[in-house]
């Protein structure tokens, strides 16, 4: 990999999974498809609130919340599982409270990466505890490979293989998530 420094992030990425074009069409599907369950549920105005886990899915709801017609609220939630330059899920840590009044709502979870489902998992109880209306979760990437199958998740983007990606927010040590595609970075260099 070369210096994470370098001015050019895309020189590191050895190849692209998921085009920028294909997120933005994925994208569009998914907010149709959500705003179906969102009416079935009888989620009216401002009964909405979409959570989405920063900072990994802060490009993925921005393009997607400007999709959905209704109205609704964004309460955030941090949680961190990959701590610096790890490559692999440390656990969820909260880095802020979970929003409160969530008790009658019609909640989204969403996220940029379902993979161990231990982000999901812990977010889905803390939500269920208030007693929302209703919760769903919709996630940019799956990594079927890893993700639990008794794990609730009603709308994903893509499945890809189970490799570390950047891009489209997500990063690695802090970088590389203004890449308007997902992709998988070059191995480091020795």
């Amino acid at each position: 990999m070369s210096d994470p420094r370098s001015s050019d992030a895309h020189a590191d990425v050895e190849r692209v999974l998921v085009s920028a074009e294909a997120i933005a069409a994925r994208v569009d599907e998914l907010a149709a498809a959500l705003r179906r369950d969102l009416a079935a549920a009888g989620a009216g105005d401002e009964g909405i609130v979409l959570m989405p886990v920063m900072t990994g899915s802060m490009l993925f709801v921005a393009d997607l919340v400007r999709r959905l017609p209704q109205k609704l609220r964004l309460e955030l939630a941090m949680v961190s599982s990959y701590p610096g330059t790890a490559t692999t899920s440390r656990g969820p840590r909260l880095a802020l409270p979970v929003p409160q009044g969530l008790a009658g709502r019609h909640v989204v979870l969403v996220d940029d990466i379902l993979d161990s489902g231990q982000t999901l998992r812990f977010l889905r109880g803390e939500v269920l505890r208030q007693q929302p209306a209703s919760l769903r979760a919709v996630v940019l990437l799956r990594k079927p490979s890893r993700a639990p199958a008794d794990l609730p998740c009603e709308h994903v983007g893509f499945e890809i293989p189970d490799e570390f990606v950047v891009g489209y927010g997500l990063d690695f040590d802090g970088l590389y998530r203004n890449l308007p595609f997902v992709g998988v970075l070059r191995s480091p260099r020795r």
